[in-house]
């Protein structure tokens, strides 16, 4: 997609981070609001259909908790995050009333995404919502969302959207103007264009937020960037200063170019949000059969077992030589494994039962992580 075609854009998903909204002493700034809401009213009046994903609410929840700077722990977040989401959304909701829209709130935990359930019903709902011309207005639902089982920011929950929604384009408002090879401050140059990682060989990025308001820095905006592309989603990097040219498609912040096709939900997430929870070591002939003829993992082909999951969690799965291979969806306890390590599942089976014959990581749920 060029820019001349991001103008075009049909469908296209904005997430804002908490720097973009905020005034210095960390509450909502109304203006700022006010201003990202023009710019996305425009872009819907010229016929895009727009979701927005909108960090600020345990910002906007610090102000009425008396609380100075967001908190560390995950319950008083959670209570600021209660608190203030309800804040947001009705500053969102009157801002886009101006221009005869409708909002819908729309919050998320990583369930909704990566199990197939829980993904195909939010993806209706997004489908409904914008056919009824609404304006989705999504956050991660904070309130209920455990240290576990986060997305750890919302950039990669508005890369997963990007790609649930299937939207042409996901225009990522940081704090700054674009990527560039170094600390803007130390005179670096800005990035217009990544057409792949290799452009990003050089490139010298922080991990901090801004302002004690956020969680994200451009590690993770390159993060959701590389999700989005990808799956085939165009990405626009810039600040929110910069909104109204960026959907325009003018030569702002930096164009990063999608790479890839539509893939599963939950592999995007497996690959690019999570970290094993444990790692399964195999032989040789399972390495080959994962890598070359995409097969399920099954326990003839393990040899080793380290760490603490359970069924459903992710693990990393380990070449003899310690590379980690893939990373998949586990189908049993890390406790399980090491009785049914190099047996056939027809043998598990009749001494055990019918339910052992199953795949320890069935391919569908299995990522390579070799290529990156």
């Amino acid at each position: 997609m060029t820019r001349r075609e991001v103008a075009d854009a049909r469908r296209v998903v904005v997430k804002v981070g908490s720097s973009s909204l905020t005034t210095a002493a960390g509450g909502i700034d109304p203006e700022r609001v006010r201003t990202l809401v023009d710019t996305l009213a425009q872009a819907h009046g010229r016929g895009a259909e727009i979701v927005l994903v909108s960090s600020g609410a345990i910002a906007a929840g610090l102000a009425p908790l008396a609380l100075k700077k967001r908190p560390r722990d995950l319950a008083k977040q959670q209570a600021a995050a209660s608190v203030g989401q309800g804040i947001l959304v009705h500053r969102y909701t009157d801002e886009f009333a101006r221009h005869g829209l409708v909002t819908g709130q729309v919050l998320l935990t990583l369930d909704d995404v990566t199990r197939r359930g829980h993904y195909r019903n939010a993806q209706r709902t997004f489908v409904t919502l914008l056919e009824l011309g609404v304006v989705p207005i999504v956050n991660e639902n904070d309130t209920v969302a455990t240290s576990e089982i986060r997305f750890g920011d919302n950039d990669r929950l508005a890369a997963l959207v990007a790609h649930l929604v299937h939207a042409d384009l996901l225009v990522l408002l940081s704090d700054v103007d674009g990527l560039y090879d170094g600390p803007p401050s130390e005179g670096a140059t800005l990035i217009e264009e990544v057409r792949s990682d290799a452009d990003l060989l050089e490139v010298t990025v922080g991990k901090a937020g801004t302002a004690g308001v956020g969680t994200g820095g451009m590690q993770t905006k390159l993060e959701a960037a590389r999700i989005a592309t990808a799956a085939g989603v165009t990405v626009v990097l810039t600040d929110a200063a910069h909104a109204a040219a960026a959907l325009a498609g003018d030569q702002v912040g930096t164009l990063f170019h999608a790479t890839g096709r539509r893939k599963p939900t939950r592999l995007l997430w497996l690959e690019h949000a999570t970290a094993g929870k444990g790692t399964i070591v195999l032989d040789a002939g399972a390495v080959r059969a994962l890598v070359e003829r995409r097969a399920s993992l099954l326990p003839a082909g393990i040899t080793g077992v380290t760490g603490t999951f359970v069924d459903g969690d992710p693990v990393d799965l380990v070449a003899p030589d310690g590379t980690v291979i893939a990373r998949g969806l586990v189908n049993y306890d890390a406790t399980e494994l090491p009785a049914l390590m190099g047996r056939s599942t027809r043998e598990l089976a009749a001494e055990l039962g019918s339910s052992y014959e199953r795949e320890v990581v069935h391919r569908d749920d299995l990522t390579l992580l070799a290529a990156r």
